[in-house]
């Protein structure tokens, strides 16, 4: 019977593990990226070039993108177009969406 009850108490310290390592595998997308390429991805913001991204508008950033999944005040946070990577949120890209 100790084994089961040893058992039982790791099992939430695995879970715990697992979901830290989820959070913490997960890169940033590269610029460079053909994702990121195709859809103006650019990491900062400030830095688009206005002429080659006429739908960009000062002030949006993945940060206020309604698709952006990561915490409010964090650096970085997952995004649903980017699967698996995180993308900055100073950064913008052309699937942008203001929140509502």
């Amino acid at each position: 019977m100790n084994s089961r009850r040893q058992f039982i108490r790791l099992i939430p310290v695995a879970g715990a593990g697992l979901i830290a390592g989820t959070a913490w595998s997960q890169a940033m997308v590269d610029e460079k990226d053909a994702t990121a390429q195709s859809l103006g991805y650019h990491a900062d913001a400030s830095k688009i070039d206005k002429a080659k991204q006429p739908k960009y508008v000062a002030g949006s950033a993945c940060g206020n993108c309604s698709l952006y999944q990561g915490k409010a005040g964090a650096a970085a946070g997952p995004c649903p177009i980017f699967a698996g990577k995180q993308v900055s949120a100073k950064g913008w890209c052309t699937a942008y969406v203001k929140k509502a």
